[in-house]
This record gives structure tokens, sequence and C-alpha cells, in this order.
């Protein structure tokens, strides 16, 4: 098996990782670690080099000239790799000691599987207490179909459907148009829930949620690739009520203008009654301090704007109709 590891500019997460890797229960020569650093950093190199040094399993270090997101440094990985299967992770990921046992326990009992997922683990941050937002949308991997933090697929499938596709410049979406591809193209996907990988919640500041809201642009993408599969297994209906709150704030304006406060007041009323259900839903069995509350609040008001505008500018750039 080889174990392709991409990594940008995070050597702490990914020397937790390495060394988990290490400690595999398999024996060194049944496996390697390809290590592809998207950044390019000396940090990075110093890192796999030291832990090569200490160990007797293969562990090597790639960087392509060009960077192009966590989709073209998979592709590289898998490509430089040498073994019939390939395991994919994240650097801020924990495998336990028997992940690539696992693996390879599924795939050997199937051989008509052309790809396994695996099991995602996210430890709570503070056990018996609320979650925060973020938290919750990290927890949102252990109930994913198909994630490259988890996942097995044969050589010979990536060589068929020519592995990822690398217009996927984010860590977003890039496994789901896999995973389609693979069940369209290559063959079944099946599971190996034995094979775990831990996956901690990673601090984020304030307001993380509206820099996610640019992973909307690779949605349209993925759309306009699988529209049936994407309906049924991402998101099976358009967020009109982000549409609603951004077309009625909208329309605020031209009504001010035309001295009709009725109107312009009904609008404006309708959208903040849609921001705060929106900010009701998101802190429903979630962290309720007073600093997690003023986030959800501030941040519900804004996510509907950027989500809109991320999805229809992937709309435009992959010429798809898509909402």
């Amino acid at each position: 098996m080889s174990v392709v590891v991409p990594t940008c500019g995070r050597p702490a997460l990914l020397r937790r990782c390495l060394t988990a890797l290490l400690a595999q229960d398999l024996a060194p020569e049944a496996f390697e670690v390809i290590v592809v650093d998207d950044g390019q950093g000396d940090a990075t190199r110093q890192l796999v080099a030291e832990l090569a040094q200490r160990s007797r399993l293969p562990l090597r270090y790639m960087s392509p000239r060009e960077h192009w997101g966590p989709a073209f440094a998979r592709n590289a990985g898998w490509r430089f790799a040498r073994a019939p299967i390939i395991a994919f992770t994240d650097d801020d990921t924990v495998p336990r000691s028997d992940w690539l046992m696992e693996g390879w326990r599924a795939l050997a009992a199937h051989p008509d599987w052309v790809a396994a997922a695996g099991r995602v683990v996210v430890p709570p941050l503070r056990p018996g207490q609320p979650p925060t937002d973020h938290e919750r949308m990290t927890r949102g991997l252990e109930r994913a179909d198909f994630v490259t933090a988890n996942a097995f697929v044969r050589r010979g499938a990536l060589m068929r459907i020519n592995g990822f596709d690398d217009r996927f410049r984010r860590a977003w979406r890039e496994d789901s148009d896999l995973h389609f591809r693979l069940l369209t193209l290559a063959g079944p996907v099946g599971r190996a829930p034995r094979a775990a990988v831990l996956h901690p919640v990673r601090p984020e500041p304030w307001g993380v949620s509206l820099r996610q809201q640019r992973n909307a642009f690779f949605e349209a993408l993925l759309y306009k690739k699988h529209p049936v599969l994407y309906r049924q297994m991402i998101l099976p209906t358009v967020p009109w009520d982000f549409y609603a709150i951004v077309l009625m704030t909208v329309a605020a304006l031209p009504l001010a203008l035309l001295a009709t406060p009725g109107p312009m007041l009904a609008a404006l009323g309708t959208a903040a009654a849609l921001v705060l259900r929106f900010a009701w839903r998101r802190l429903r069995g979630a962290d309720r301090s007073w600093r997690h509350v003023g986030e959800m609040l501030a941040t519900s008001a804004a996510i509907p704007f950027l989500s809109v505008y991320w999805r229809l500018r992937g709309a435009w750039r992959f010429r798809v109709w898509f909402l």
C-alpha cells in the first residue's frame, strides 16, 4: 500500500500524522508514505528527512513545482506511488494503529470494490459540553459518504478515471467528485468502518464560517459534472432562504429612494427574520456562551450574501445553471 499525505505549511500537524503512520501494525516493508508538499516549505522537507532517518519505513517527500491545491497534490502523490492500493489521508488526521491493516482487509475481502471509504472520528473538544458551530461542522466528516481524509482506492481505478479533477483548487468537493466518478466509471465503492482515523477539531479564529463560504464556488463545478448525484447526495434543494435574504435587502434600497417606508420596512423585516431563523438553527444544541452567540448572529447576517456571491460566481465561471 502507498499512503499519500498532502500538506501545506502545517509541520506540527504533519508530525502528529506521520508519527501515527510510523506506528502502523503493518510491517514497514508492506507500505510506503508519500508526503506531497503543496507549499514547498523547508520546515516540511526537514521534518520528513528527520523522520525518515529514524524509521525503517519508506518515507518519501515530493514537492511539485506547480501549486494547484490539494487535488493536484494528491494526483502527484498517487502517480509517484508504487503500490497497487493507494490510501489517502490528510495532514491533520491521526490514523489508528490498525488503519492500514483494516483498509487492506476490506479491499481484500471484496475484490470487486474499486475503493473503500474508512471511518472518520472527530473527538469532542469539550466532552459533555455543547459544541461550537465550527466543531459541529467538523463533525460532519463522521457522516460523509467518502472523504479523502480516509479513503482506499485501487491504483487501476485511479488510472481509469485519471485521478482527481485539479480544477478543485480548494479542499472542498474534490473527494465527492472522485467518489461520483468512481461509482459511474470504475465500479462499486464500499465502506471500511473498522479503518478509522481521528480528526481533531483545529482551532480557528473568530468568523471562520465567513471564509468557508468560498467553498460554494466549487459546488457549481460538482453540480455541473454530476447534477443528479449532487441533488441526491449533497444538497437536495436550493438554499432559497439565502436568496430571499439577499433579494429583500437589495429591494429595500429602491423602496427607500421611492419614499415608501412601509414596503421598505417589510422587506428589511423579512430579511431580518430569515437571518434570525438561520442563526437559531446554528445555535440549536450548540454552545451558548456570549462570544459564540455574538459570532453566530454576526456571521449569520453575512453568510447569505457571501454564499450567494460565491455560488453565482461559480455558476458563471463553470457555465452552469446553478443556484
